[in-house]
């Protein structure tokens, strides 16, 4: 690279938004680490009591205000984002930190606390399960992260000591990559 000014910038702002996104990457690793090394965490399943005849309509429009009113109805003091429906099973997001798993069973509606541990809460927030934020906040790191890899690769081939061994890492690793997609 002629220019050390550029060079100088681009490794600068690697560095910075590299910094910037170290948190997020280490979230994604160590969890996604643990979750393949067979540490999935746990989940305490605890029992909610519902007044005699609660029932929901999975299939309504209004499915989240219907779940408001349950809850309220049934004095349960819980507040979520969003809910995910599975069909006969809904949850109450996040579920990245204590949240309401409901079904539909042959033998009504059953409601129970879902209390994650440490692992499985990151996992759900690896996943994309978190606050609506975090979910932004994700977007926006892996965003960062397309742009952290493509900074150093450009600052890589544009700085001629550095050209060949960028390319030649490059290589291999899309090698390895291709080997084990295949």
């Amino acid at each position: 690279m002629e220019n050390p000014k550029l060079r100088r910038l681009l490794v600068t702002l690697h560095l910075i938004f590299a910094g910037l996104l170290t948190p997020a990457f280490l979230l994604v690793a160590i969890t996604g680490g643990n979750y393949l090394l067979g540490n999935k965490g746990s989940i305490e399943r605890t029992s909610i009591a519902l007044n005699q005849g609660a029932s929901l309509n999975f299939k309504s429009n209004s499915l989240e205000d219907d779940v408001r009113k349950l809850l309220v109805a049934n004095n349960i003091d819980h507040k979520f984002e969003y809910v995910k429906n599975r069909g006969t099973t809904i949850q109450l997001r996040p579920t990245s930190k204590t949240y309401i798993e409901m079904k539909q069973t042959p033998n009504g509606l059953t409601a129970d606390w879902m209390k994650p541990s440490l692992q499985a809460g990151l996992m759900e927030l690896h996943k994309g399960h978190g606050p609506k934020l975090f979910k932004t906040y994700s977007k926006l790191v892996a965003l960062g992260l397309i742009g952290v890899v493509l900074g150093g690769f450009l600052v890589g081939i544009l700085a001629k000591a550095y050209r060949r061994k960028t390319l030649l890492a490059t290589g291999i690793g899309t090698i390895v990559f291709i080997i084990l997609v295949i």
